[in-house]
């Protein structure tokens, strides 16, 4: 079954938190969760549907950051929060908090890893 749909263990978030080095509030503000609500969700033990396809947009993006740095998570870490003058003065982070700025974020990778400069 689609993780997304039956909602994400809350732990799997925390997980990706720790990995990106966000704070919770830099982690709500990414995935549009308030830090209330997301505390609530560590005491129910799941996210919901909407809330976990924001998780995995992030996991996504964080996967493909990854790749471009060859696997070198601190790097890839210091690009998500990057302000990149490609973007308008935004970070991916930034950007990536909706459905369109993530596919910016990924078309923008897409780019570097092609060599076309941005």
């Amino acid at each position: 079954m689609n993780k997304a749909l039956e909602g994400l263990d809350v732990r799997t978030a925390d997980r990706l938190r720790q990995r990106l080095g966000l704070t919770l509030a830099q982690f709500a503000d990414a995935v549009q969760i308030a830090p209330r609500t997301f505390h609530r969700r560590r005491q129910s033990g799941r996210l919901n549907p909407d809330e976990s396809d924001r998780v995995l947009r992030l996991c996504r993006l964080f996967g493909r950051a990854l790749e471009l740095f060859e696997g070198e998570e601190e790097q890839a870490r210091l690009w998500l929060s990057r302000e990149l003058r490609a973007l308008g003065a935004q970070s991916p982070l930034a950007v990536a908090r909706t459905d369109i700025g993530s596919r910016q974020v990924d078309h923008l990778i897409g780019r570097l890893e092609h060599g076309v400069f941005t």
